[in-house]
């Protein structure tokens, strides 16, 4: 699975670049704009923000702002802290993950399409939904690994 997601990510992110290099070039050296660019480029873009984010999620290298960890010296406690913050994590993605899932079938539902090339964009509004899925799957097992520990008293 790692050497799946690095090589995903690693094409659409030479796609976006190629695409944005290609922008570039027609539109301000040539002076000449491809046509729906912009509407193509929306697919790998949003596609790799998304995927980034499950990355970092299953890396478990999200931003994190752990004021707390300052205070708190022993090991037991980093490992309640990270446990309260993978619960509440969990719980906030749930719930956006209930959002995703009615955009989704909105989406479904009205199956718009791109305006120029009349691409269905229902293929870019699921990279939500997955996307989001995927944080909370990697946010669950790092929340058992956390669990784990605790009950063991092994190192992280």
């Amino acid at each position: 699975m790692d050497t799946f997601a690095k090589y995903l990510l690693t094409a659409l992110i030479c796609a976006v670049a190629l695409g944005q290099f290609v922008q570039v070039i027609t539109r301000y050296v040539l002076q000449v704009p491809v046509m729906g660019l912009e509407e193509t480029m929306l697919y790998p873009t949003l596609w790799l923000y998304i995927l980034g984010s499950v990355n970092a999620s299953r890396e478990n290298t999200h931003i994190r702002a752990n004021v707390l960890e300052i205070f708190i010296k022993t090991d037991r406690g980093h490992t309640i802290l990270a446990i309260i913050g993978e619960v509440i994590s969990l719980i906030v993605g749930l719930w956006l993950l209930s959002w995703a899932w009615d955009y989704t079938q909105y989406a479904w539902r009205v199956w718009r399409e791109s305006p120029t090339l009349y691409i269905p964009t229902f293929y870019s509004d699921i990279a939500l939904l997955t996307g989001l899925a995927l944080m909370m799957i990697y946010t669950a097992w790092h929340l058992m690994r956390h669990i784990r520990t605790l009950r063991n008293g092994a190192p992280q």
